[in-house]
Order: structure tokens, then sequence, then C-alpha cells
């Protein structure tokens, strides 16, 4: 088996530490050792030596230290999470609002306009206030996380979508998004919504519980008659920020229905998504 990043980090910490343990009572032992000496060159030859592991032992501690608190962001930023593909990911900017521009006609006669149009700002998505009062953690989240694009799939391996789609038949069935991400905090609160045809059927909300980079998923598995035609849309947010936004589409009558135009039910969840280091 492989060894990840994350416990490659935390074994060279451990070490070290044995190591200086191991260095600072070999260098006492030898400082010890030299005061019982009758002979000058001895003497000084055992301090000496005694000092030097105690030294190296300060380094080994310095090192375990850097290793287990800076080690693993450190790896990430000159090596990708594992299972990235060749194509990293480009990281996903909050959209910003998108005016439609008006066409400049050049009248031949010199009017005042009549109907003046006001272009309709892009709305930014937001965490509706029922679930930011259901938010645990109180750790503060790293503006500087991003995650990639979504892909869907009714199968994941390795932590990794199975033939992606962004068209679905009925009956569905389970839905992976699948994403990779990076600079994530443990413990920092964030969140998954699903929405169909702009209206929310389905959320995830958890402190996070994996590593700082990696592959993870948000799914979703309703009852055969609540996969209604149409356009889902997944959004990911950090703490309150938006990072990305994903859609695909379902087509044909869900099983169970018995009726052509059958009503939406809301089914809402907490249920813990998951990441793979």
């Amino acid at each position: 088996m492989g060894l990840d990043i994350h416990t490659a980090t935390i074994t060279i910490s451990i070490m070290s530490l044995i190591a200086a343990i191991y260095f600072i009572y070999s260098g006492i032992r030898s400082i010890q050792s030299a005061k019982g000496s009758i002979f000058y060159r001895i003497r000084h030859e055992r301090e000496v030596a005694g000092w030097r592991l105690i030294a190296l032992a300060v380094v080994l501690l310095v090192l375990s230290f850097i290793s287990r608190f800076f080690g693993e962001p450190i790896i990430y930023t000159v090596y990708e999470p594992s299972h990235v593909p060749t194509s990293s990911p480009t990281m996903t900017l909050t959209p910003t609002i998108s005016l439609t521009p008006t066409i400049s006609l050049t009248p031949t006669i010199t009017l005042t306009p009549a109907i003046s149009y006001t272009p309709t700002p892009t709305k930014t998505p937001f965490i509706p206030m029922s679930i930011l009062a259901g938010f645990e953690s109180s750790i503060t989240p790293n503006p500087d996380a991003v995650f990639s694009p979504l892909e869907f799939s009714d199968r994941i391996a390795n932590g990794q979508a199975v033939n992606p789609k962004t068209l679905f038949f009925n009956p569905v069935g389970h839905v992976y998004a699948v994403f990779s991400y990076n600079n994530m905090i443990p413990g920092s609160q964030w969140t998954a919504i699903w929405l169909h045809q702009g209206e929310m059927v389905h959320y995830e909300s958890i402190p996070w519980d994996g590593v700082e980079g990696g592959w993870g998923y948000t799914d979703w598995e309703p009852s055969p008659e609540l996969w209604l035609p149409g356009t889902y849309t997944v959004q990911i947010f950090v703490g309150e920020v938006f990072k990305v936004e994903s859609s695909f589409s379902v087509e044909g009558t869900p099983e169970g229905s018995n009726s052509s135009t059958p009503t939406i039910q809301v089914e809402l969840s907490t249920s813990s998504p998951t990441v793979t280091p």
C-alpha cells in the first residue's frame, strides 16, 4: 500500500522526535561521564561529543515540529493532492454581477428616448438562513480554499467519478457530485446545496472532516419519485463563501409517479459528506 502525504509527514515528525530524545539522553550521559575522567583531553572530547549530540537533538526537534505542523501544506505547494488528474482543476471564482449592455443606435432624428432599459444583475449564490442557523463549527474557514468544477456520476471508484455525465434518465437512483479540493482547514464548516429548477431539494452542512487537499463528494439518493425531470444544480460553500456550482439534467418520468405533473417534495438532510485525502 502507498504512503500518503499526510501519513508520511506524521511519520517523519514522530521519528525525528524519537531520535531527538535519544540524542539528548546520549549527550547528557557523555557530559556526565566526562566529569569522572581525570584526563583533560578525554574529558574535553566527551564534553564536546555530548554537546554535539544535544545540538543535533535540537535540530531534530525543530524538524519534527516543522514536519508535523507545516510539512503537509509545504508539500501541497509543489505537489498536487493524490488522485488529482493531469489537468489541474482551475480555481472557480465567485461570479460577479454581469450587466446586459444596451444597443446603441445612431438616430437619424434627435429624439429623447421614451423607454430606458435597466439591466438585471445576476445574483451570487447564498446559503439560506435555515441552514446558517444550524452551523456547528467555530473555526474560521480558509479564504484561499479552492474546489474544482463538479463531476456527476451514479458510481465512484477511489474517490473519483466513474464515467461522469451531465444527463441522467429515470430511474436515476444515486447521484454523486465529485470534486477535487485544496487549502481546506479541518473542522471548518462547509455546505453542499442541491437545487431543482432553482428550488432547494437537499443539502449537507457539517464541519470539514477531511484533510487539506484531495478528492471529495456530496451525494443524494432520494425516493425514486423525487427525481423529477429538469435541471439540477449543486452549489458548494466554505463557511458562508460560495466556491463553485455545476449542473446536470434529468429526463423521463420518475418511478412511482402517479401524475404527469407531480408536485416536488423537498428532502433535506445533514448526512456527512465524504472526502478522500
